[in-house]
């Protein structure tokens, strides 16, 4: 690979793949609740089935990883995961029947769990430590700008075909099939011999890399986790708005503009964290994160939201692409999906029981506190990131003065 070719080709095939997935994705999200209601689910049911759709994601991200890394193939895992996602948009439309519904849904995270990291591996093998923050930071500018244009889609729709959301699924289906058909251009470098696997493989294998990935992973990710504890479903925010008396337009339109912001950053702050750290640009976005959080809880004008909102994509853009390349320069390349699916994979089970606590802090408290409290505990996230930096460079300077008292020695 050339030193100065930064973004490959297979990192731009990737980033497009994202791309046209989250235009799926994401034309069905302002309209998935209101359509569940419209075929007789109940907030219970689709509770249930957001929780059931989660865990199968959660849980399949960390199996697939590890199955990646054990076949030493990535790119299978790309092709199906995208497919099984593409193919749930119109099963979702086709019949109405609960189980049905169940199904189409959890094949959709199903899709999500086998390609993810099996493609944060693929892009970690297509550059260098030095440049992580940048590819990781392109690709997910990329992807979230697919997640901006999503939404807009579905507003011109339903503008034009009120209520008609059924049509919608299979038009979202679409942009799902271009993501699939560009993972047939991507090229896979060739890789060692597979790992002869055990006979069995457990589905919970995987845990076992919290042991082996060493000390500095397992801090990284505790403080990770513990980020994920607080931070809970950007729905919140969402609702936040709705309150104040936003119209449903406005509140789309706030969404679309946070995904612009966190897409047209992403890749100018990953630049900016291969200069001068990824670590330092990861405490700064969880500090904008609680100072958002804060700022929710008494924001009521539509000006202050659309400041908060800004600085909720800068958070976005500081958190998401640095996280997963802090991982990877953290794992042995052989690794890498499986150490990347581990973290995914404890962050989904986490993000639960954070949306969970949410919304008891918000029913129980009101929205106020539990914003206060989100933010609260993010800010001890950021201290506990600061201890490690602090004990890093402790131990690095520590290291390097017996380094240079045995060379005098000698």
């Amino acid at each position: 690979m050339s030193k100065t070719r930064i973004i490959t080709r297979t990192v731009l095939l990737i980033s497009f793949v994202s791309f046209f997935n989250d235009i799926a994705s994401e034309m069905l999200y302002p309209v998935m609740p209101v359509y569940l209601r419209s075929i007789g689910f109940s907030i219970l049911l689709i509770g249930i089935l957001e929780g059931i759709a989660e865990a199968t994601a959660g849980l399949s991200k960390g199996y697939f990883g590890n199955l990646s890394d054990l076949r030493r193939k990535r790119l299978p895992f790309i092709q199906i995961g995208y497919a099984l996602s593409a193919l749930s948009k119109p099963l979702m439309a086709l019949f109405i029947y609960p189980l049905w519904i169940f199904f189409a849904r959890t094949l959709d995270r199903l899709g999500k769990g086998v390609r993810t990291g099996s493609r944060d591996a693929i892009l970690s093998d297509e550059t260098t430590r030095e440049h992580k923050g940048k590819v990781f930071g392109f690709h997910r500018g990329m992807d979230t700008l697919g997640a901006a244009i999503g939404p807009a889609l579905a507003l011109v729709y339903l503008y034009f075909f009120p209520e008609q959301y059924r049509w919608l699924f299979f038009l979202a289906f679409i942009p799902g099939l271009a993501a699939v058909l560009l993972t047939f251009f991507i090229r896979e470098k060739k890789r060692g011999a597979p790992v002869e696997p055990p006979k069995k493989i457990h589905f919970l294998s995987y845990f076992s890399y919290w042991k082996r990935g060493g000390s500095e992973y397992r801090l990284l990710t505790t403080g990770l986790l513990l980020f994920t504890l607080f931070n809970s479903s950007d729905v919140f925010l969402l609702l936040a708005v709705k309150a104040q008396g936003l119209s449903d337009v406005q509140m789309i339109g706030i969404y679309i503009f946070y995904n612009l912001i966190f897409a047209a950053f992403s890749y100018p702050i990953g630049w900016l964290a291969d200069r001068i750290g990824l670590k330092t640009i990861l405490i700064i976005g969880f500090v904008i994160f609680s100072a958002v959080y804060f700022g929710f809880g008494w924001a009521e004008s539509m000006w202050v939201f659309g400041i908060l909102f800004f600085g909720y994509g800068l958070y976005a853009a500081c958190t998401d692409g640095v996280s997963k390349a802090l991982i990877t320069n953290l794992a042995n390349r052989k690794d890498t999906a499986t150490a990347i699916g581990l973290y995914t994979s404890l962050s989904s089970f986490l993000t639960l029981l954070a949306s969970s606590l949410a919304g008891f802090l918000w029913f129980t408290l009101g929205s106020k506190w539990m914003f206060i409290i989100s933010g609260t505990g993010v800010g001890i996230t950021v201290l506990y990131l600061l201890l490690i930096v602090k004990r890093k460079t402790s131990s690095d300077s520590s290291s390097k003065g017996e380094l240079h008292e045995a060379q005098e020695i000698n």
